[in-house]
């Protein structure tokens, strides 16, 4: 609501009257209406009738002017601060979460009913509180939402957040998953200019805390984060060449990578449509398979190549016609035998001395492991297959160096068993050549050596996209065991990684780079305090006062075109 003022004129007078008007929205946009005519009324008046209007919390107080300060006469002894709560986290990821329309959404589409809290409330704090703070839903309703301006900010009181209630509400926003993607992609498209020629596509897996038994997607398989003690479920994520996530697929703990190709590209094809699409996946996902299918309905793809396929293209590893990219790294096209692919040899001089450190170092332990046997078989009488199993099981433990070395196992003329061996120079020729190494495939064989190695070479997008996942939004372990809830932690996790890459292009674009966590670090220090002045009468005055941001953190909104308020209300649901 605000004031009014309207000048007329009467018996060749000037005269200035007032009305209070209140401001509301329509179907057809916003309109105002008078409540009341105040007249010819006073500054003393008006004032009074300001602070009137904001006595109720169905006014818009803070419509009215604030350029006249308002004096008071404070006791300067008695004044303090309390109730100190973070701020600039979930301001933040509010601020990001209304520019990608989240809100919009939530409020459209998650059901209405009697609930005391909307479910587009809670489904938000699921969200912020998973980017800010990721924890347990116990956590936040018993700890975190308390400590946060959150209650500001979305205008619902501390205790009106329970467990039980943010439980409920991953069982609402689970349904919307699909339609959540699609929002996003236009959204965040339209505000970032996002290109959608390429995607990438890579899986990993979390673990499960518990027996899980209730989930059948919930299985052992191999496990990236080396809990093969554990449950898991793993996650197939396609992703933009900037990286920003388009959409996921869940599937069983021991699905390998190479099956879960077929269906994640129907998956996207049927959301997104398949035409100027280029598949990238590393080599884990090639099989001869899914290449058929890849190339069945005039797909376009970018796969890296079994690393056994070098040893066909020995002579090209010969030559010396290599395409420079950059510093260490040189790259090859070498036509297929039907000629309808194409095969990039790729040789990176820090990946080949990575690989002979490796070769030298399992080599050295093949031989001393060898003497070490040949030494006891001097001191005692071994069976000969008892000999043939260690030797088994060293060559096991230092695969990368096991062809380099010819083994004999013979029984010794006076009993027990004999080992000799020798080192095919051969192999150490090959290894040495081809350390450093690599093989991509694919189908588009108008574009150079280097457009396709750089296209491949997005798939670390893809790679961060899990480890900020797993590393500043801790989406394992998973500690819920009904199959829905597990798939909605994996869908607010999902939403707070769009909310990240989501600032890290406002940090791009505004030249910060690309790389969030050191910003969102900074300005999440910015605090809200409620500031006590205590009168001259004996009455306090409390004020929510947002932090005064420091110099750095003044560059870093203005830079991003965020402006935080300086005070807020002190009313909640």
């Amino acid at each position: 609501m605000y004031l009014r003022k309207t000048t007329r004129v009467k018996d060749g007078k000037r005269h200035q009257y007032w009305a209070l008007v209140e401001s509301y929205r329509t179907e057809r946009g916003p309109r105002q209406r008078v409540v009341a005519w105040l007249g010819e009324t006073d500054k003393a008046g008006r004032l009074g009738v300001e602070r009137l209007a904001k006595g109720y919390h169905s006014l818009q107080g803070n419509l009215f002017d604030q350029s006249e300060p308002e004096w008071i006469e404070v006791n300067i002894k008695g004044v303090r601060v309390e109730n100190i709560k973070d701020f600039g986290g979930p301001w933040i990821g509010l601020e990001i979460m209304n520019r990608l329309g989240l809100d919009r959404f939530f409020s459209k589409h998650l059901p209405k009913g009697r609930e005391e809290v909307l479910w587009a409330t809670m489904a938000k704090v699921l969200v912020l509180c998973r980017l800010c703070h990721p924890s347990s839903e116990l956590y936040i309703a018993e700890h975190f939402f308390e400590q946060t301006a959150l209650s500001d900010l979305l205008g619902v009181s501390a205790d009106k957040v329970n467990e039980d209630r943010l439980y409920r509400a991953l069982d609402k926003v689970l349904p919307y998953k699909e339609a959540l993607e699609r929002h996003l992609k236009e959204t965040a498209g339209t505000l970032f200019n996002l290109e959608y020629d390429l995607f990438l596509y890579d899986v990993t897996s979390t673990y499960f805390e518990g027996e899980a038994k209730n989930n059948n997607l919930a299985q052992r398989g191999y496990s990236r984060d080396h809990r093969g003690d554990c449950k898991q479920v793993c996650i197939g994520l396609v992703v933009t060449r900037d990286g920003f996530p388009l959409g996921y697929e869940l599937f069983a703990g021991n699905r390998s990578d190479v099956t879960t190709v077929q269906e994640i590209v129907e998956v996207m094809e049927k959301r997104y449509g398949k035409v100027n699409r280029i598949w990238v996946m590393d080599r884990g996902m090639a099989s001869t398979k899914n290449f058929e299918f890849l190339m069945a309905d005039g797909r376009q793809y970018i796969l890296g190549a079994n690393r056994g396929q070098l040893k066909a293209y020995e002579t090209e590893l010969l030559k010396k016609d290599w395409q420079k990219v950059q510093s260490g790294l040189e790259v090859k096209k070498v036509e297929s035998p039907d000629g309808k692919e194409v095969f990039i040899l790729c040789r990176s001089a820090d990946r080949a001395k990575k690989e002979k450190g490796i070769h030298d170092r399992f080599e050295k332990r093949i031989e001393e492991g060898l003497k070490r046997i040949a030494a006891g078989c001097e001191k005692r009488r071994y069976k000969r297959s008892v000999i043939e199993r260690r030797v088994g099981k060293l060559m096991g433990r230092n695969s990368r160096a096991a062809g380099l070395f010819a083994v004999e196992v013979k029984e010794s003329p006076g009993g027990g068993a004999k080992i000799s061996w020798t080192k095919k120079e051969q192999w150490r020729e090959w290894a040495q050549l081809s350390e450093g190494c690599y093989m991509l495939r694919s189908n588009i064989r108008d574009w150079s050596a280097r457009d396709l190695w750089k296209a491949y070479i997005q798939l670390t997008e893809a790679e961060d996209a899990f480890r900020i996942h797993k590393s500043d939004l801790r989406i394992r372990p998973v500690w819920h065991q009904k199959a829905e809830r597990v798939q909605a932690h994996i869908l607010v996790c999902f939403l707070a990684y769009v909310l990240w890459k989501a600032l890290g292009g406002l940090c791009q674009r505004a030249g910060l780079g690309d790389e969030p966590r050191k910003v969102f670090h900074e300005l999440a220090q910015i605090k809200l305090t409620d500031v006590i002045l205590p009168t001259r009468n004996g009455k306090e005055i409390r004020l929510r006062c947002v932090e005064t941001p420091t110099k750095h953190q003044r560059i870093l909104l203005q830079n991003l075109t965020l402006h935080p308020p300086r005070r807020f209300k002190m009313n909640t649901l």
